[in-house]
């Protein structure tokens, strides 16, 4: 498998614990307290 590198993105939802993620390739993924990044678009 690949790495792949993700940048976070700031938004408001950080503060209750929603993470958003941009990786290199251009895909996002979102983080949901403790669990797993999961692709979005």
């Amino acid at each position: 498998m690949p790495l792949i590198y993700m940048k976070e993105i700031f938004t408001p939802l950080r503060m209750v614990g929603i993470k958003i993620f941009k990786s290199t390739e251009g895909q996002l993924y979102i983080k949901l307290g403790s669990r797993h990044r999961r692709h979005i678009f």
